[in-house]
């Protein structure tokens, strides 16, 4: 017998398995529940290091931009920049999308 399938009946009648297969079946079903507590969990711990990054990043640097200039902490400057870039991103890609729908939308008419 190979160790790659196990030759037992299971329920259905299928006599061939997956070795884990069984364990598959004995899994909680992924819920919308669930999957907002894994991502509460990834944003809690992301909270933690960005709160250490700006606690050991507390040194005031000057800081220009068009034409603007002054000094804040080096922290809170790289935070608003990674904003600022965020936001930039979401900006091109929820453009994006709605290009995407209005071809899709023109296709099927």
């Amino acid at each position: 017998m190979s160790n790659d399938v196990r030759h037992t009946q299971d329920a259905s009648g299928d006599s061939s398995v997956r070795p884990g297969a069984m364990a598959e079946r004995n899994r909680s079903p992924r819920t919308r529940t669930s999957n907002a507590w894994v991502g509460i969990c990834a944003a809690a711990l992301l909270s933690i290091v960005l709160i250490i990054f700006m606690l050991q990043n507390t040194r005031s640097v000057e800081v220009n931009f068009l034409g603007l200039d002054g000094s804040l902490p080096l922290a809170l400057a790289l935070l608003i920049a990674a904003v600022g870039a965020a936001l930039l991103t979401m900006i091109v890609g929820a453009a994006r999308i709605t290009q995407l729908r209005l071809m899709a939308r023109r296709r099927r008419h």
